[in-house]
């Protein structure tokens, strides 16, 4: 410790200083980068459009596609976190940036349903590791205190994603014929690309640990270092320290797998089939790029107040649970609105809710984990939750198949929310804590 610099006692204004450098150094690489993942994730939507003329794709089938994207993903979550832990952050984040930009410009060559699941299957093990990694990243940076407002600045990648996303894509299928390709396969290449150029982005602007930080000043450098070192030590007397294994068998860990299971399933769910329901208005590509845009902007501006709510209540069950009965609410009302676009005031409301949960969850974790049990156990809580992703869209597409109607579907994800809610509520309790092993809870220190 360098003499004459208290370790964690420190003005407001190094702290106001510290924080804000560190957030315009990182966070908008970040956010841009996570976008750029989201929209090669889930443009399939909108691909789908011309996949279902092209190949014939049933619902159900589309559905396991935009799915099986999840099942890759689980496969390898686990381990590529552990190696982003091991390895740092920068160049592990680069090289899951290049592979699967090359593998989302390669869904453009698809010839029929084998390939199609077979490219999804692969574009998600490319992916594994990328925002796990991400939520452990931020906590070699930021405070307790700063997290449930920086996840949800990663967050708003995922409206505006999904935004921006429909708005390009649209456009982007008005193309078909140029060149001899068809629009969904512009669609695929062009927004292939920013992945790799950001990889090399990556290489250049990120650092791996504040130790490393030469862009900031030393007393800057010297507060972040000893306040998150006070934290990681009082995380360890409060909870005791976890092995990897350990994190990767504890129940408080499988719990809120559970819990983000369940609001996973009812986010991707509406994710992948948002614009072919809005296009069973008879709207052209165009139009229900622009009408999908509309959700996603609402679900930013509530996710936002959402997670600031949380940050300075420094609460996160009662804002987990709220927002999730919320999106239920959306998801209920839009089932008998479905064929008008009241559907769209109704899946408004829900994008709120399912995104105003994320902020209040992911902080949770690293209430009682720590190092290599961090790696593991926020990578395993991300990967059984995101076989949501799998589920959603498969019983979906499934239920439009056998009813003829999206309503039931809908309801189904109202049903997942609806569960999602009364697990947090029945086993996280007050400010800032964490599962307990027995279901009850096991209080963390305070978020200050």
């Amino acid at each position: 410790m360098a003499a004459g610099i208290p370790a964690v006692a420190a003005s407001p204004e190094i702290e106001r200083r510290t924080i804000s450098r560190v957030s315009w150094r990182l966070l908008p690489l970040i956010v841009v980068v996570y976008f750029v993942a989201y929209m090669d994730r889930t443009n399939v939507g909108f691909a789908s459009f011309g996949l279902n003329r092209e190949f014939g794709f049933s619902a159900t089938l589309y559905g396991w596609g935009a799915g099986i994207f999840f099942l890759g993903y689980f496969l390898f979550e686990v381990p590529s976190n552990v190696l982003l832990e091991r390895t740092g952050a920068r160049i592990w984040i680069a090289r899951i940036m290049i592979t699967w930009g090359l593998i989302a410009g390669g869904m453009a060559f698809i010839a029929g349903p084998i390939s199609f699941l077979a490219m999804r299957f692969l574009l998600g093990v490319a992916e594994a590791g990328f925002f796990p990694g991400m939520i452990l990243y931020f906590t070699y940076w930021f405070p307790r205190k700063y997290r449930a407002r920086v996840v949800a600045a990663l967050f708003l990648a995922v409206p505006g994603s999904n935004a921006l996303t429909a708005v390009i894509s649209g456009a982007l299928l008005q193309l078909d014929g140029v060149l001899g390709f068809h629009g969904w396969q512009w669609l695929f290449m062009v927004e292939a690309v920013p992945a790799i150029i950001l990889a090399f982005v990556v290489l250049a602007m990120m650092t791996d640990r504040p130790a490393k930080a030469t862009w900031l000043a030393e007393d800057e450098r010297r507060w972040l270092e000893d306040t998150l070192e006070a934290e990681r030590r009082s995380t360890v007397k409060a909870h005791g320290h976890f092995t990897l294994r350990q994190a990767l068998t504890d129940s408080r860990v499988l719990t809120l797998a559970g819990i983000y299971f369940t609001i996973v399933t009812a986010t991707y769910g509406i994710t992948f089939f948002l614009p072919p329901i809005l296009k069973s208005l008879k709207l052209t590509d165009w139009q229900t790029g622009l009408a999908t845009a509309v959700p996603y902007i609402v679900g930013t501006i509530g996710m936002v107040s959402w997670s600031w709510s949380s940050d300075r209540r420094n609460e996160r069950r009662w804002h987990f649970v709220i927002a999730a009965i919320v999106a239920a609410i959306g998801l209920i009302a839009s089932g008998p609105l479905l064929g008008s676009l009241w559907a769209l005031v109704a899946m408004s409301v829900a994008t709120v809710g399912l995104y105003g949960t994320k902020p209040a969850f992911w902080p949770l974790p690293a209430e009682f984990l720590s190092g290599s049990a961090a790696a593991g156990g926020i990578a395993l809580i991300n990967s059984i939750g995101n076989l949501g992703g799998f589920v959603g869209p498969y019983v979906l597409g499934w239920l439009k198949d056998t009813t003829g109607t999206y309503e039931a579907g809908l309801y189904f994800l109202a049903g997942c929310a609806l569960a999602s809610a009364a697990l947090a509520f029945a086993t996280i309790r007050g400010q800032a804590t964490a599962v307990d092993t027995a279901g009850a809870v096991r209080p963390a220190r305070p978020n200050a």
